[in-house]
């Protein structure tokens, strides 16, 4: 059969072999600050799938990467809950920041949110995270056990 006969969109979602992100399987829990940052990532890849379709360069690549980066957002903002821990709370919850002391004295402060959200690097883990989920329900002055440390919990905000 003459290759003017097969469907554009098979040849368009093999442009690059591009997969689909994944999706987590967890609860889209979001703080406030990661349900603004998904709607900053959809109104970006918006302009930007406009932008590439008007180029006239027929970069079919980047716009299946786009699209497929719109289809993973769109799909995350439309599962977000958003979580706002009670101002007083005691206890760990998702979105508080929570003082830690190792038992050789490094300290750690860590902001629990969602997984699109968490960056390590900047001070914010995964609420699926293994630390996340050792530290949710306890109170200062409690200690867990993540990966063979020890970590006391010194204050929560």
């Amino acid at each position: 059969m003459s290759r003017a006969f097969t469907r554009e969109e098979d040849s368009e979602n093999a442009v690059a072999g591009i997969a689909e992100r994944p999706i987590s399987p967890h609860r889209n829990l979001v703080t406030q600050t990661g349900l603004a940052m998904i709607d900053a990532e959809l109104a970006a890849l918006r302009e930007a799938l406009a932008k590439a379709g008007t180029d006239g360069d027929g970069d079919r690549e980047r716009i299946a990467m786009i699209s497929r980066d719109l289809r993973y957002w769109t799909a995350r903002r439309e599962s977000a809950e958003l979580s706002v821990p009670e101002p007083d709370s005691e206890v760990v919850r998702f979105g508080m920041t929570v003082e830690l002391e190792a038992e050789d004295g490094a300290r750690a402060s860590w902001l629990i949110a969602g997984e699109d959200e968490a960056d390590p690097g900047k001070g914010s883990i995964s609420h699926v995270s293994p630390m996340a989920r050792a530290l949710f329900g306890r109170s200062v002055g409690d200690v867990v056990t993540v990966n063979g440390k020890e970590w006391e919990i010194t204050g929560l905000g």
